[in-house]
């Protein structure tokens, strides 16, 4: 995630959220985004537990440092750098992208504090929700339509797919199987490698001497799965260093974004 925070708070990528309304957005539009220009500076995305599997065939999963990590699609080892798109924010080969970035503008937000309602907001900067003649008709006859309901179930679904990474998160504490993370790449030709570390991953050795029983929990629940999906994916680190070295960004020691 980013080192900065968000103006006001705000998640990464957006700008400013209001809440969609079938008065004030009755005749807006959706309209699907080309590019992605709000990933070109993004190095680090959150990624949920559900999707370990298919992210690990793509990015170095690794966890935020801190007491509170979150999981991370890596998309480049240095600030402002990612080797998944191009200056255009368009992805230069097919991946699997995070649902954290399909879900944008979009997003299930508590506008107030003393309420755990939630209520689907967008963020009016994107360029992909407002008063068009092209794309998805937001509301009809003063009821969302079938796109927005779609939309609304995805970030409940994504909501849902967050507690459910907390909770694996709180695992992994819970039996003390984070540990700082440190990944050495020599790079071709130089004397000095290249150390990428500020995050945290899960300790192989402590995985290696759990009970029994708490590792036949975890093989059960299916946390065991996930924790390999994180350790195979670090591999992928060598080939992102290799994409920023081939693109003549060559990348410098690092330390990985803190939540």
């Amino acid at each position: 995630m980013a080192t900065a925070p968000a103006p006001a708070n705000l998640p990464l990528f957006y700008k400013d959220l209001v809440p969609l309304s079938s008065v004030d957005h009755a005749d807006f539009h959706a309209r699907p985004l080309d590019k992605a220009d709000f990933l070109i500076d993004q190095h680090a995305v959150p990624l949920t537990s559900d999707e370990f599997i298919a992210a690990s065939r793509f990015y170095p999963i690794v966890f935020s440092a801190g007491e509170n990590p979150v999981p991370l699609a890596l998309m480049g080892l240095n600030e402002g750098m990612n080797t998944f798109v191009d200056a255009d924010g368009k992805l230069i080969n097919p991946v699997y992208v995070p649902a954290y970035i399909r879900r944008y503008p979009f997003l299930l937000a508590r506008l107030r504090p003393d309420s755990d309602e939630l209520s689907l907001c967008f963020d009016p900067t994107s360029g992909a929700v407002g008063k068009f003649d092209e794309g998805d008709a937001l509301f009809a006859d003063g009821k969302p339509t079938e796109p927005v309901n779609a939309v609304l179930e995805f970030c409940k679904n994504f909501e849902e797919s967050g507690q459910r990474t907390g909770a694996f998160v709180d695992e992994l504490k819970k039996a003390d199987l984070l540990m700082d993370g440190e990944v050495s790449i020599q790079p071709e030709g130089s004397d000095k490698p290249y150390v990428y570390r500020g995050f945290q991953m899960v300790d192989e050795n402590k995985l290696r001497e759990l009970r029994g029983d708490v590792l036949r929990k975890m093989m059960q629940n299916g946390m065991l799965g996930l924790i390999f999906a994180h350790l195979f994916s670090l591999q992928l680190m060598r080939e992102i260093f290799a994409e920023q070295v081939k693109s003549g960004k060559m990348p410098l020691v690092t330390e990985a974004p803190a939540a």
